[in-house]
């Protein structure tokens, strides 16, 4: 069994070493109720599925080692995830790759969430202008975030978004 103290292995990337130190902040008892790190390099119009791929990866990695490394300290029920884009893409190919869009997935991680998708797949032949429909405000998962995980009036600061029902 794991100490808390001990660290799983994260990828020499700079997302791996952003997880590692707030893991390390987290274990450490910082009590900061909200952590930030990104990963650059999405934005990219040619060679799209070669490279969206390998970015998928070192998304993948860094995050599976941070989670487990949660779990192993038995903190993993106490920490939220929440991987979203600043972008999203368009469903049509301009001939080098895609523009950027209006409606992208977000994943919420977490040892005491549901395990569940809340919406359904996108549908491409409904389009609106070009871009996918969003099927829920990333300002309404906010909102649940606030509200239910750290027990904030989301209002308060004037997201007046509905909370996402059943999301935790």
């Amino acid at each position: 069994m794991a100490q808390a103290n001990q660290e799983n292995s994260y990828p020499k990337t700079g997302l791996g070493k952003n997880l590692a130190w707030i893991c390390r902040l987290i274990k450490g008892n910082l009590n900061s109720k909200v952590y930030y790190t990104s990963l650059g390099g999405f934005d990219m119009h040619d060679n799209q599925l070669a490279i969206h791929k390998n970015k998928l990866s070192e998304l993948n990695d860094p995050l599976f080692g941070f989670y487990t490394d949660m779990k192993n300290a038995k903190l993993h029920q106490n920490v939220t995830i929440v991987v979203f884009s600043e972008f999203e893409r368009r469903v049509k190919d301009n001939r080098n790759g895609t523009d950027h869009g209006t409606a992208a997935p977000m994943f919420i991680i977490g040892g005491s969430d549901k395990g569940k998708i809340i919406a359904n797949n996108p549908n491409i032949s409904t389009l609106q202008q070009g871009d996918l429909k969003h099927q829920i405000d990333f300002r309404s998962v906010y909102a649940t975030i606030l509200q239910d995980k750290l027990n904030f009036n989301p209002s308060s600061i004037g997201i007046k978004n509905p909370v996402v029902n059943d999301l935790f």
